[in-house]
């Protein structure tokens, strides 16, 4: 799903005139109108993709997102959820002219997190660095995107990639390889999230990676294997003034089959017509799923420290499909307590009537 207006709420923090970023988390409300987004590229037509060069960054657009998220569990089965992403910012539309090493108008991002199921911790990090002096960046050949030493890396662009992220309270060692065909969001990858154009973001997925690596927590590492889900975007673009944040489903089933959902939410909490999704088959064959082919019902609520209130557990019709399911989280509390406050974690998925477990995926919610 669209994480714009979270980097766009990250450029208001860093760009402000403290020389550090503020800790203070902001919401996505933040973020909302008054910005001058002229001298951008936007997303207005459908793109020609191509691969591996739109792995790339995409400078002339404002912001773009490099984002995995998976679940994974050791050869005893203990199971652990993950997400690592890059965020890549522009402070401007074209490139700093100053001839100093650390002139730069691109900002990173890179936010890091374990969800220690059995243990009931969800452990996360946060970094930020200039694109400048090779604190930061994307290079082509060979690929790699980079925050000091976190990084998404290949040759060439091809898979597998690697995930790399190396920390005291965490580290993390994935090779990543899709098990299916890109799916292009929304009109052939063009993900419009409201009726203004430009308004919207190039958006493909990857719904099906096999994972093998490491996970290290402390003193402890643990061998893991598994599912991962990657989704890329870039744009230039806000939520509409009538719309308040998301509700991001990426569910992977037992079936082999995948279902990625976005509903977005206007002011007053509802669903807004720009909702959007995909089914994926398990032959990697797939199809626009339209906002009004899923009703979404939250049935249970949990409480962050802050008081934001976040729907856990949902009851997800797929009407045009006749499947339903409960969506539950796997550990209340995958609250993502950083510069841009969001929930985001591991869930399970099961069989409404029958309780029977037939997934597993992850859920991101802002806005409230």
């Amino acid at each position: 799903m669209s994480r714009w207006s979270l980097l766009l709420c990250f450029f208001l923090v860093f760009s402000c005139s403290d020389p550090e970023p503020q800790r203070q988390p902001l919401s996505v409300a933040a973020a909302l109108g008054g910005e001058d987004l002229s001298g951008y590229a936007r997303a207005i037509e459908p793109h020609s993709f191509t691969f591996p060069a739109d792995h790339n960054a995409h400078p002339e657009y404002k912001n773009e997102w490099w984002y995995f998220t998976g679940n994974l569990v050791t050869p005893d089965g203990r199971p652990f959820g993950y997400q690592v992403t890059f965020f890549r910012i522009a402070l401007s539309p074209q490139p700093n002219q100053r001839t100093s090493n650390w002139a730069t108008n691109q900002v990173w991002m890179a936010h890091a997190a374990i969800t220690d199921i059995n243990e009931k911790k969800h452990h996360k990090l946060e970094r930020f660095a200039r694109g400048a002096v090779g604190l930061a960046g994307n290079t082509a050949s060979p690929f790699r995107v980079w925050l000091e030493d976190w990084s998404l890396s290949s040759e060439q662009g091809e898979f597998p990639w690697t995930i790399h992220i190396e920390d005291k309270e965490f580290s993390l060692q994935l090779s990543v390889s899709p098990k299916k065909q890109v799916v292009l969001q929304g009109d052939k990858g063009l993900s419009q999230k409201s009726p203004i154009p430009g308004n919207a973001s190039y958006y493909f997925s990857f719904t099906r990676l096999k994972t093998e690596g490491q996970i290290i927590l402390g003193e402890k590492k643990y061998p893991v294997s598994g599912l991962s889900w990657f989704d890329r975007e870039w744009g230039t673009s806000l939520l509409g003034e009538d719309q308040s944040g998301w509700d991001w489903f990426s569910l992977q089933f037992n079936s082999g089959e995948d279902l990625m959902f976005y509903q977005l939410r206007d002011k007053a909490g509802k669903p807004h017509p720009n909702s959007l999704g995909s089914w994926v088959k398990a032959d990697g064959t797939y199809m626009v799923i339209e906002p009004t082919d899923i009703r979404l019902k939250p049935v249970k609520w949990w409480t962050s420290p802050n008081g934001a209130k976040y729907p856990l557990h949902w009851e997800m019709n797929y009407l045009s499909a006749n499947k339903t399911w409960l969506v539950k989280a796997a550990l209340d509390d995958q609250l993502m307590d950083v510069s841009v406050q969001y929930w985001e974690g591991a869930v399970n998925i099961f069989n409404l009537i029958s309780n029977e477990p037939i997934g597993k995926g992850y859920l991101e919610m802002t806005g409230y």
